[in-house]
């Protein structure tokens, strides 16, 4: 699931829903961190890159739970991949996803995600969405399973048309991807990273989304940081060994920026609310069992629909249930990612979702 950088391309502010939060919710905290962001000068960019400090090095309990979780994520996306054909609901692959996950003894680090064409990322069907998949589509497909809170994030594009069109853009992302894997070492700067995957798209003819990021991946925390540009950027984060995170270019034939567009399914809580009697303690209880982990209404179909709209539409006026909206290319032009969850160790990078 993609983190969207908290401030990009300079006179282009980021999208709203879902952008600062969505990896500050850390290692099961239900409280924001402090965000001091620093300047970061890139080629004809201007970024704010949050402070980051390398988290404990993983135990081999630590280690091997990312190793599941990645091994399960792995295997539901490329289920979902053999099921996207024209005629079939949104919905059935990304429920089916979910079920495969937990038949596997996992559970969802975050509501599977199908986005189409423009949609870069967070398309999240609603419990009654008829949607279907159209011949000529350009799908991302965007799972991931978490063990005991240790989470993996991957995915891949599927190209929906009878004449191949979309092969290119789809081979510009996954070369990418390739080549930022190949560029990881101990200490390597996340901007170093971003310059590979930058090269690598624009070589090919098209725009890397200058918003969208990869991100680290933590305990109870699908985004932590740092953030792991598409773009060049002076500078950065170090990637050290010992963590983990997920590496996911986009390329595009557009302006490369995504914006909010449409109506949130994913939500991802940030506080504790205030207490009021459009929140029951059975729903709260519920929505906090994921511990900071993004969340969708399927995920609690026990609930009256009515009644449990009410309580997340009062969690969002409070301010600690973040709306996720499907992130639409600026310019309304075709997407296409590829991602992977990566171990860096001292002798180099283990794709974990390979």
């Amino acid at each position: 699931m993609s983190s969207v950088f908290t401030a990009a391309l300079e006179g282009h502010p980021p999208p709203q829903g879902c952008k600062q939060r969505l990896w500050e919710v850390h290692l099961g905290s239900l409280n924001n961190h402090a965000c001091q962001p620093n300047t970061i000068a890139g080629p004809g960019h201007t970024f704010s890159e949050q402070p980051f400090e390398p988290m404990s090095p993983l135990n081999v309990t630590e280690l091997d739970a990312f190793r599941e979780a990645a091994r399960v994520s792995a295997l539901a996306r490329d289920w979902a991949a053999s099921e996207v054909k024209p005629g079939v609901r949104l919905r059935y692959v990304q429920e089916g996803v979910e079920e495969l996950i937990r038949r596997e003894g996992a559970a969802p680090s975050f509501p599977a995600q199908t986005s189409r064409n423009e949609i870069a990322a967070h398309y999240c069907s609603s419990i009654s969405d008829p949607a279907e998949f159209q011949e000529n589509d350009l799908v991302k497909i965007d799972v991931g399973a978490h063990i005991d809170g240790y989470p993996a994030d991957n995915g891949i594009s599927v190209d929906l048309s009878s004449d191949g069109r979309w092969a290119p853009m789809i081979e510009a992302a996954s070369d990418a991807l390739d080549a930022a894997i190949a560029a990881l070492e101990d200490g390597v700067r996340t901007g170093r990273i971003g310059a590979v995957i930058e090269e690598t798209i624009t070589a090919a003819g098209f725009r890397p989304i200058s918003n969208l990021t990869g991100h680290g991946l933590a305990r109870w925390s699908l985004h932590a940081p740092p953030h792991i540009p598409n773009v060049g950027q002076a500078g950065g984060s170090r990637l050290m060994a010992g963590s983990v995170f997920a590496i996911e270019p986009f390329a595009t034939s557009g302006v490369g920026l995504v914006e909010d567009d449409g109506t949130a399914e994913v939500f991802i809580q940030s506080a504790a609310p205030t207490p009021s009697n459009k929140i029951t303690r059975a729903y709260l209880e519920d929505i906090e069992s994921w511990r900071g982990l993004p969340i969708c209404r399927r995920y609690f179909p026990g609930h009256p629909r009515k009644p449990f709209d009410r309580c997340l539409q009062e969690m969002v006026r409070q301010g600690v249930l973040n709306p996720c909206p499907p992130l639409v290319e600026a310019s309304h032009a075709p997407v296409a990612w590829k991602e992977h969850t990566i171990y860096l160790d001292g002798d180099g990078p283990q794709v974990l979702t390979s």
